[in-house]
């Protein structure tokens, strides 16, 4: 796997880490709509995610799009 693909990996791996940690134990959905902060704080890291996946696709045409839709 190339390196750059890895460093795209962690980017997403960070990202996942930093939701769980925004989200503490109380995953309570009511709690996530009042909160502003917290909600803007969770959609930036889906853009940092999303923003990996496609600079994986485009490195590797080896993997599907197809394949991250599922």
């Amino acid at each position: 796997m190339k390196r750059e693909i890895k460093k795209y990996l962690f980017d997403i791996k960070i990202a996942i880490d930093s939701i769980n940690d925004y989200l503490g134990e109380n995953r309570n959905f009511f709690e996530y709509q009042k909160n502003k902060l917290l909600r803007r704080g969770i959609e930036r890291e889906i853009e940092i995610i999303g923003e990996a996946t496609n600079r994986i696709l485009n490195l590797d045409d080896k993997i599907k799009k197809a394949q991250w839709k599922q």
